[in-house]
């Protein structure tokens, strides 16, 4: 079937740009999170459309004086992948891979957003990340992130969050391909396995640069994927990337992480990790059990929902999270401090961790 987007130049195979092949789970998504430098407004967004299930999902986190607000939306694709507004909530892109805008007119719960999101740094391409339960597989995604500044205006219940460029820092992220959405597989691969995945992703920001890590491990602790970059007037890749992580007891969140790499001129460089607090991921669908990502909720439908942050549940939806922290970077004895989320996804077996079960906690 024909659409608009078949207008501009963006094929890249002979169909219709409407036709992403015969996998189930294509899915092509924005996110983005912004933060004031004191850590204690935090906002969050993901909108999200799979072609091959005709449906577009999205949601708009606020955190704000210790509550989690969450804003959801969903719609029928209708095959039109450009048209990127579902319910209330719409992602323009402005100026390709520089600027994008994010808005939210959401008149029956009293809130709204304008913002814009304004890149510091270029895009960066993390390696594609493909992972398999035996011969089928269950990821095959490519992703690039950026470091910017927000600026804006957020009004919640008759409050307004000026949203300023000196202040607000963030991330944004586009990734497509292949992932676990919508219904669950009524027929999974057998023998059925525990599942396993330990997810540490951290973009950061300071004053005059950023940087960003990643890791993804196996259940013995090998890094099957993981990336960092330092980026000023130009990106450098680092290597010989290396982690040590501490865990609050009786949990699976990270207390402290220390991240070591080293640059091209053999400089050893640092990030200190230390969270303040974590955002709940389910509250932009990952996970969620009635608004996950791809579920069919009917033509055009909406929800409001919110959690207390000072309450933890740790189980299913709440093990996805990005937790606020405050970053030290350390290079040559300089320390500069700045500001930056850990996303944390740890389910099953890690064996450095001393995680033996599909859900234990460290001790």
């Amino acid at each position: 079937m024909l659409t608009k987007a078949d207008d501009y130049p963006i094929h890249q195979l002979p169909v219709p740009v409407s036709e992403v092949g015969s996998e189930r789970n294509f899915y092509d998504r924005y996110f983005f999170n912004g933060y004031n430098q004191e850590g204690d407004v935090f906002f969050a967004v993901a909108l999200c459309l799979y072609p091959n299930l005709n449906v577009m999902d999205g949601s708009f986190v606020l955190v704000y004086e210790g509550i989690q607000h969450n804003y959801r939306y969903s719609r029928e694709l209708d095959l039109e992948r450009l048209n990127t507004k579902v319910g209330a909530l719409e992602v323009q892109v402005i100026e390709p891979l520089e600027k994008l805008r994010v808005l939210v007119e959401d008149k029956e719960r009293n809130f709204k957003a304008d913002i814009t999101f304004n890149s510091r740094f270029e895009v960066m391409q993390e390696p594609r990340l493909t992972t398999s339960s035996g011969p089928r597989i269950i990821m095959d995604s490519t992703r690039m992130t950026q470091q910017g500044r927000w600026e804006g205006n957020i009004n919640f219940k008759g409050k307004e969050i000026i949203i300023a460029p000196e202040v607000y820092l963030g991330t944004r992220d586009r990734s497509w391909g292949i992932r676990p959405v919508g219904s669950s597989d009524s027929q999974p691969i057998v023998p059925i396995k525990n599942p396993q995945f330990y997810w540490l992703w951290c973009p950061a920001n300071f004053d005059k640069f950023s940087c960003h890590a990643y890791f993804v491990d196996d259940a013995e602790g090998n890094s099957v994927n993981s990336h960092s970059v330092i980026q000023r007037k130009s990106s450098q890749v680092l290597r010989k990337l290396s982690k040590e992580i501490q865990y609050e007891p009786g949990t699976r969140r990270v207390s402290y992480a220390k991240f070591s790499a080293e640059k091209e001129n053999g400089n050893n460089v640092e990030m200190v990790i230390k969270p303040k607090y974590n955002m709940f991921m389910c509250g932009l669908g990952y996970m969620h059990p009635e608004w996950g990502h791809g579920q069919y909720k009917g033509k055009d439908e909406s929800h409001y929902d919110y959690y207390d942050l000072a309450e933890d549940p740790h189980d299913p939806p709440f093990l996805h999270i990005q937790a606020i922290s405050k970053i030290m970077f350390i290079e040559g004895g300089v320390e500069v401090e700045g500001v930056g989320v850990l996303e944390q996804l740890i389910i099953g077996k890690h064996k450095p961790s001393n995680f033996q079960d599909i859900l234990d906690r460290a001790e």
